[in-house]
């Protein structure tokens, strides 16, 4: 299990998002048992979806962040 410590969204100065890009965050996250520290990117829709923020618990599941149960 790890929890997510912060996320960071890139920063596109005055040109913005280029056209048809999605935005996507990069997680740091840490691993519970180890301390292991790791980043991955996550689009910002899916975090919003999974309702994913720093604090929160996830898992790794098919290389994708699940928040985690209970």
């Amino acid at each position: 299990m790890w929890t997510v410590k912060d996320i960071q969204e890139p920063d596109f100065g005055c040109e913005g998002l280029p056209d048809g890009e999605e935005l996507c965050c990069d997680v740091l996250m840490m691993e519970t048992e180890s301390g292991e520290m790791r980043t991955v990117g996550v689009p910002d829709a899916e975090l919003y979806e999974k309702d994913i923020r720093p604090g929160t618990l996830v898992t790794i599941e098919n290389g994708r962040i699940m928040k985690a149960e209970g």
